[in-house]
């Protein structure tokens, strides 16, 4: 059985309300939204792993990013924000690639980039919330838990964070997948 693919997360967490709002926003139906999603979400995770690989500020923004969003969700009091105060860094690096991104599929797929830009505002919420979902589900045992997490990657010991070893590259790669595990 094989793991869901970011995009697929995306789609199972955009729901069908959310994915039929995008399709009327782009005036086509569920598959072509599905389609335009699918290919969004690959562009967006395109460009954070391009820029998590560079040795600038964007990289270091990116990387701090992607560990902020990994690290555990705080408890108690703390939690009554709705949970949005990790995807804070985050959100601001998806906002910063919401442009190119929007033309890049708009070149692709010919719908005009605005329209592709009010679709990736609505995706930035759903994004972050699958980037926390992964997140924790690979990341059990650094939050000082007993085990590995469930549905954490086979092979990783108990105690060892993702990130050790590869570093941030490595921990963004698990958590859009096809990266090292």
């Amino acid at each position: 059985m094989s793991e869901p693919s970011f995009q697929d997360d995306v789609l199972g967490e955009l729901g069908p309300d959310r994915l039929t709002e995008i399709a009327g926003l782009l005036g086509t139906d569920a598959a072509g939204a599905r389609e335009t999603v699918t290919t969004t979400v690959g562009a967006m995770t395109g460009d954070l792993r391009q820029k998590a690989d560079a040795d600038d500020e964007d990289g270091d923004e990116v990387r701090q990013a992607v560990a902020e969003v990994s690290e555990p969700p705080l408890q108690g009091v703390a939690t009554l924000g709705g949970g949005l105060l990790g995807g804070g860094l985050m959100a601001g690096v998806l906002a910063k690639l919401s442009k190119p991104v929007a033309s890049a599929v708009s070149k692709k797929t010919g719908i005009p980039a605005p329209t592709v830009s009010r679709v990736i505002e609505m995706l930035i919420p759903v994004v972050l919330a699958v980037f926390a979902k992964r997140a924790a589900a690979g990341k059990g045992t650094a939050a000082g838990t007993a085990g590995p997490a469930p549905g954490a990657a086979p092979g990783v010991a108990p105690g060892a964070a993702p990130a050790e070893g590869g570093g941030l590259g490595d921990l963004l790669g698990q958590i859009l997948g096809g990266g090292k595990k």
